[in-house]
């Protein structure tokens, strides 16, 4: 009984699928397939566009995060992080989002960003805010948020995934609130670039000195 209603819910276009356009505010239920990994379900999702590679994986608590960039945008700085979970007959995509910014003739970026809120009433590990590191004087990053008008300060990961490409990403709590102030350290532990967020979608470039 147990599994068969683990059937009904978790199925492409089934109870999960429904609860998931809902919160999309689609009128439809989108039917979201299974896969036998994460990496799969994503692609299955996605509709196995050969530009779209898996460059990291993150577990996360009922699931994995799965970053990707488009092979086809060689001259955007463009990554996408996927949220896939973890079913009883496979994997399943949850939610996700991504960016991609041209370069500016204006000046050099020294990183970029997206920030990707919670989703209501769907169990996600967002917020999340996640980019590019392009300018390898920045080896440290955290996000800044005040809780009770008091600072928090939460630390990023950095993973190299590729010959000078790195990327970075911190978890916020589902507590968290705009504004975000996004910090670039230095290995001296300057501040040499930061920006605020005011807006929980947002996407966008930081350069030295901001």
């Amino acid at each position: 009984m147990a599994t068969a209603f683990v059937y009904v819910n978790d199925r492409a276009g089934g109870l999960s699928d429904w609860r998931m356009s809902k919160a999309m505010g689609m009128r439809e239920t989108i039917h979201i397939p299974i896969g036998k990994t994460s990496a799969e379900a994503i692609q299955k999702f996605r509709g196995n566009d050969d530009s779209l590679q898996i460059i990291h994986q993150e577990p996360v608590n009922g699931g994995m995060i799965l970053f990707t960039h488009r092979t086809s945008q060689e001259n955007n700085s463009n990554l996408q992080v996927e949220y896939a979970r973890k079913i009883l007959f496979g994997w399943k995509w949850v939610w996700g989002g991504g960016y991609s910014i041209g370069q500016s003739s204006q000046f050099t970026a020294a990183l970029d960003y997206m920030s990707i809120p919670e989703l209501d009433h769907i169990s996600t590990p967002f917020p999340m805010v996640f980019g590019h590191i392009l300018d390898p004087s920045i080896k440290r990053i955290t996000i800044e948020i005040k809780v009770n008008g008091k600072p928090v300060v939460s630390e990023a990961k950095l993973v190299e995934v590729g010959p000078e490409q790195v990327i970075w990403f911190v978890f916020l709590s589902s507590s968290a609130t705009i504004p975000y102030e996004i910090k670039g350290f230095n290995d001296k532990g300057e501040l040499i670039t930061h920006k605020k967020i005011e807006d929980p979608n947002d996407s966008g470039s930081l350069i030295l000195g901001d």
